[in-house]
């Protein structure tokens, strides 16, 4: 199955990130953006549970012998996307809730996370942090199975201590 975007990379896409309309991306680009940051490879695309749930079925059934190893889905609204693709596949599924006009992604949450026991969705934040902490979990998970993307992980997270600790006063810099 031909994505519309792949990481710049030698290697096959190890995580799909896939949006149920193209107006989730400006929040679905943040996990992107933490993926390329850690050097995995990765597809995305739009998939929608309820205008296409042909490739719906399609795309989660084959992400494994694809080559993925974790999915990312970003829905708002109704939400069904993380759940529809958990239903299809055994691959660890993470939900991004997108802000939604009407309930401002509380509808997108709770559609996410209030999954029936027996099909699993790691559900992550509203918005710009779930998305960035999806990227940065699926790139955990692809972590267990290839040290430079583990080592990459842990510099990221070194970094972010650095940071912290190099900038310890709270006052704003003269």
């Amino acid at each position: 199955m031909q994505s519309s975007h792949e990481a710049p990379s030698t290697s096959s896409p190890r995580v799909g990130v896939i949006m149920g309309s193209k107006s989730d991306w400006p929040v679905m680009e943040h996990a992107v953006a933490m993926l390329e940051r850690l050097g995995v490879p990765y597809e995305t695309r739009v998939v929608s549970a309820h205008r296409t749930p042909d490739l719906l079925f399609d795309y989660a059934k084959s992400a494994a012998e694809r080559g993925l190893s974790v999915i990312i889905a970003g829905a708002g609204g109704a939400a069904h996307l993380p759940g529809m693709v958990a239903s299809q596949t055994a691959l660890p599924v993470l939900g991004v809730p997108v802000e939604s006009k009407s309930l401002k992604g509380l509808d997108s949450l709770l559609s996410i996370v209030q999954m029936p026991g027996g099909i699993a969705v790691g559900t992550l934040a509203i918005g710009k942090a779930g998305a960035t902490n999806a990227g940065l979990l699926a790139a955990q998970i692809v972590g267990l199975q290839d040290a430079t993307i583990r080592q990459a992980v842990e510099a990221f997270r070194a970094e972010q201590t650095e940071a912290v600790l190099d900038n310890p006063d709270p006052r704003p810099s003269e």
